[in-house]
């Protein structure tokens, strides 16, 4: 389980292949995350490449000198894709162990030093805690327990937490999934939290993932910055940041207010 508000036993890490591809599991079907083996630093999983695209969002000359932060660890991909590919300051908050172990085990994740800080604890108490205001400039939240029901962490006030540890400038992306969740309620949980022109959603994947972003005190940058930005991301990192342009929208004029 990626994080939880309440007690519980913690399933268990476990591990498929098929095709190349290792996943990560937690006791059931439902995949929390994946690694093309001979590719361990590429983003796999299409949802999780959409969930950078907070690369078009911040200007590219500073990427390297910001600091990550993921609440949720999955497989790890983003972990490992700020802290290797991007050779970011990168913080990553995990509830269960095993999580932690199976990535340190099947998934690359390298161990902490100086870039890389793996905490074991609960996302709310992590972003509540004081002491990380303003601390970082990316925050990625992938918040799903072992069913995948619906976000485990989805209320005004961890929106609102999740704010101010954010820098002025800072980008959270956040991924909605799950046969419990509500995107709408979810966005206008998030738009309370950073103001609804702040807020954009890029359309569902075709597994039903649904990608939003938000950006603390600033506007989302216009069509020409983005479409430059897109350009560099895709030559240099091969993510498909063109594509995502197309996907980007607006929050429904229902859930912005």
């Amino acid at each position: 389980m990626k994080s939880s508000p309440r007690a519980a036993p913690l399933p268990p890490a476990t591990i498929s292949e098929i095709d190349g591809v290792r996943h990560l599991h937690l006791g059931t079907p439902w995949v929390q995350g994946s690694m093309r083996i001979g590719k361990p630093r590429a983003i796999e999983l299409d949802y999780v490449q959409r969930m950078m695209v907070w690369l078009l969002l911040r200007p590219h000359e500073t990427l390297a000198r910001g600091h990550a932060v993921q609440l949720g660890l999955g497989a790890a991909a983003i972990t490992r894709f700020t802290r290797q590919v991007l050779k970011m300051r990168t913080t990553a908050v995990e509830l269960n162990p095993a999580v932690i172990g199976a990535c340190r085990a099947w998934f690359h994740l390298p161990r902490d030093d100086a870039r890389l800080t793996v905490v074991q604890g609960d996302a709310r108490a992590w972003v509540a805690d004081a002491a990380h205001a303003g601390s970082a400039d990316v925050l990625c939240v992938d918040l799903y327990d072992h069913e995948a029901a619906a976000p485990v962490l989805d209320d005004v006030a961890f929106y609102a937490d999740c704010e101010r540890v954010l820098a002025d400038g800072g980008v959270m992306t956040v991924n909605l999934f799950g046969r419990d969740a509500s995107l709408a309620k979810s966005a206008g949980r998030i738009a309370a939290a950073f103001g609804a022109p702040r807020v954009r959603s890029l359309q569902p994947t075709r597994e039903g993932n649904t990608v939003l972003f938000a950006i603390k005190g600033a506007d989302v940058p216009d069509r020409a910055t983005l479409v430059e930005r897109a350009e560099i991301v895709e030559s240099r990192f091969g993510l498909p940041a063109k594509k995502w342009l197309r996907m980007i929208r607006e929050l429904p004029a229902e859930v912005a207010g």
